[in-house]
């Protein structure tokens, strides 16, 4: 039996497939599919659910270009909100024609043969890709740690990111393991709701103040009626954030800046000077994710809070015991333990033309030329990849710009009739100089974070500003070696 061959093949349905998607339709490539292992679209916004769950960067720019968010009804909108705009967008290009839903890719293997994709799909038929496009993001898989005696725990358990609703915790004594972005927007709903909330913190977050804006029905009018009002909202906050990257550089005007505004959020949220102790970060600013929210300090002053900074010796049938031996009883415990970061490419087995695997490869840590795609691995490109995430502006601005770059990439492709690998030392000049250039940001400085790898590489994030991003990635044809293995005519 034939395998279906389709020009592209997208992993997952959230910002950045659904984006992809769009992007390539609105370039006149309609011969794509959407794998998603789950039965709806969404990605992380149709995933976390929890109570408070919303995006810390600002709505105008948290959106693509060619499709604003005109009707968003706050600057930082929730969760319900981001997921209806990622319905809106599918609907708008009439993506769901493309999407098979309940559909994962469990293997890709590049035929040299073919010149192309060969993918295993869980109960169904496999397909075959000219270009494969994984789009699983950086935060997907959540991840609990094992503390000891967690299996013997009688009361009720989750993830934030599996958030149980069934689960009433009106009156609880309930338990926060994890104080970090998810944990921080969740922890003032919950607050009001449990009996007692114990928050157990592992290290003290940079935080500055969010300052919502609801919108008016008038401003949304005008929105609505004449975009160019939300575009020069959106122009000035982005302008606004690109300025802000130099508060991630370490010893700049900027960063104390930023220390006097988070510190002077804390001082006037928290009187209780050990408390305000315990939320003081001893890393350097920029080091961590840093958040925003004007909740969490408040909901820490409630007579039914309490912080605690002792590690987690045991859980219990009915406890969580600290290191010094304090016996904290629990009815119910929050999992805000975050994601497998720097597991970029998930569960999946991606085999390239020399017969190497992608995990084996990136064992140490991920590296992609423009964080897109990877040597011997012809005609994929990633998106939200290594070294492509920011600490100071929106991500589906990267994202637009990559996909751009893919569009770019398929059409000289499907031309030229053609494969592309990237070159070896155009990879490794780049991530020679994306790794100099990081010298100086605070995300390399002396604390532990997700943007590192085990031995202190930073592998997330971009150490430059967007509008660098978007000078870097541009498409050259000239980056790419020619086709291994197969001559130009036997590309199917």
């Amino acid at each position: 039996m034939t395998s279906e061959v389709i020009d592209v093949v997208i992993l997952g349905s959230g910002y950045g497939g659904l984006g992809m998607g769009a992007q390539l339709k609105r370039n006149g490539l309609h011969n794509f599919k959407i794998f998603e292992k789950a039965s709806a679209l969404g990605g992380v916004w149709r995933d976390n659910i929890y109570p408070g769950a919303a995006c810390d960067t600002q709505s105008h720019i948290y959106c693509f270009t060619y499709f604003p968010n005109l009707r968003v009804s706050s600057m930082y909108a929730g969760q319900s909100e981001l997921l209806d705009y990622l319905q809106r967008l599918a609907k708008h290009f009439d993506l769901e024609p493309h999407i098979q839903y309940d559909a994962e890719i469990t293997q890709a293997v590049w035929n040299s043969q073919e010149q192309l994709w060969d993918l295993q799909i869980r109960g169904q038929a496999p397909v075959k890709a000219k270009v494969f496009v994984p789009a699983w993001g950086q935060l997907n898989k959540a991840v609990t740690p094992h503390f000891k005696g967690a299996e013997k725990f009688q009361g009720q358990a989750f993830h934030s990111a599996a958030w149980d609703y069934d689960i009433d915790l009106n009156g609880k004594k309930v338990v926060s393991i994890g104080n970090a972005a998810s944990a921080v927007q969740y922890i003032p709903e919950v607050a009001k709701a449990a009996g007692h909330l114990t928050v157990f913190q592992r290290s003290a977050n940079w935080i500055m103040p969010r300052g919502q804006i609801v919108f008016t029905d008038a401003e949304l009018d005008e929105f609505e009626s004449n975009p160019e009002t939300f575009f020069a909202s959106r122009n000035e906050i982005h302008r606004m954030r690109e300025e802000g990257f130099d508060r991630t550089q370490q010893g700049t005007a900027s960063q104390q800046e930023g220390v006097r505004i988070a510190l002077e959020h804390l001082h006037s949220s928290i009187q209780d000077e050990e408390l305000r102790k315990k939320l003081t970060p001893d890393y350097e600013l920029g080091c961590k994710r840093i958040l925003r929210t004007d909740d969490y300090f408040p909901a820490l002053n409630r007579d039914n809070v309490s912080l605690v900074t002792d590690g987690i010796a045991e859980i219990t049938e009915n406890a969580v015991i600290t290191a010094t031996g304090e016996v904290i009883e629990a009815d119910v415990i929050i999992y805000g333990t975050g994601f497998a970061s720097q597991n970029f490419n998930g569960d999946l087995d991606i085999i390239g033309n020399q017969g190497e695997r992608l995990s084996d490869l990136w064992s140490e840590g991920a590296e992609a030329y423009l964080g897109l795609t990877v040597p011997s691995f012809n005609n994929m490109f990633l998106i939200y990849g290594p070294n492509t995430n920011l600490n100071h502006n929106s991500i589906v601005t990267m994202l637009e710009i990559q996909h751009q770059y893919i569009v770019d990439a398929t059409q000289y492709i499907l031309n030229q009739q053609t494969s592309l690998d990237v070159k070896t030392d155009k990879f490794s000049a780049y991530n020679v100089d994306i790794q100099a250039k990081m010298a100086g940001s605070a995300f390399s400085s002396d604390c532990s974070s997700w943007y590192k790898n085990a031995a202190g590489k930073v592998i997330n994030n971009w150490p430059l500003n967007v509008e660098a991003y978007r000078s870097y990635t541009q498409f050259n044809a000239e980056d790419y070696a020619s086709p291994r293995h197969a001559a130009v005519g036997e590309f199917a």
